[in-house]
């Protein structure tokens, strides 16, 4: 089995967690704005670059919300707390494999539309998380490749031009980070070319997007989450039959 290097927890995740948890206890509220990067780093005595990855995190879990040139805000509803009938069922989904099904449907939907859509700042955050994602593999560093990972489908979302969509992405971001970590467990404990794939898959989605070719962009990422479905069956189902051979002994 492949050396897999899980790195012990960085500045921007402590400062990441810390800022979550203020915006949880009440201590940073609804649409309040945040103190500016230069600001924070004095605060939590980190440098700028430490602020931005921490911020950046949040905001693709969809508690912050970053406008150019206009200062960083908690989200004015959060990801905890509902807000359709749709985050009550993403909250209680029985399986990861059912919130890819939903994902399918949401997903495809979102890559035709940012394939129609798509500006150039969009496909320069997916270009970003690409190659944020391509670092981490080299790296064989787990953790940025998965927040590139989730970034990258975000960056879809948000390229899609439609304000609903994205927010029905952003109220299943944690259970959106289940089933990302999940998988790419599942798939790095696999040989590196399997691993390279999957950073492939991810490139030719964005592919068809910057050629605004609807229906390669839908069906790639379509294909890309039908792979990933199959990873997380055939491990529960390896999990299941494990569980029964010990009942049977």
């Amino acid at each position: 089995m492949r050396t897999i290097k899980v790195e012990n927890q960085k500045g921007h995740e402590i400062v990441g967690e810390h800022l979550l948890r203020q915006i949880r206890e009440g201590h940073l509220l609804p649409g309040q704005k945040l103190p500016s990067v230069v600001e924070l780093a004095a605060a939590y005595g980190v440098g700028r670059s430490t602020i931005r990855e921490a911020v950046s995190a949040l905001k693709a879990m969809g508690w912050l919300d970053v406008r150019q040139g206009g200062g960083t805000y908690v989200k004015p509803v959060l990801p905890s707390e509902p807000k359709s009938g749709a985050d009550v069922l993403f909250q209680g989904a029985e399986s990861l494999v059912e919130l890819l099904e939903v994902r399918k449907v949401l997903e495809t939907g979102a890559a035709s539309l940012a394939a129609e859509r798509r500006t150039d700042q969009d496909l320069e955050r997916m270009r970003a998380a690409l190659s944020q994602m391509e670092h981490g593999l080299s790296a064989q560093d787990t953790r940025e490749g998965e927040r590139a990972d989730i970034a990258f489908h975000m960056a879809i979302a948000a390229a899609s031009g439609n304000s609903l969509l994205v927010q029905l992405m952003e109220s299943l971001s944690d259970r959106l980070t289940e089933t990302i970590r999940k998988t790419r467990e599942l798939w790095f404990y696999k040989e590196q070319s399997t691993a390279s794939r999957l950073l492939t898959e991810h490139q030719t989605i964005f592919e068809a997007i910057e050629r605004q070719d609807q229906e390669q962009a839908a069906a790639r990422i379509e294909a890309h989450l039908i792979k990933v479905e199959q990873v997380l069956r055939s491990a529960l189902e390896s999990d299941s039959a494990m569980q029964k051979k010990g009942l049977d002994k």
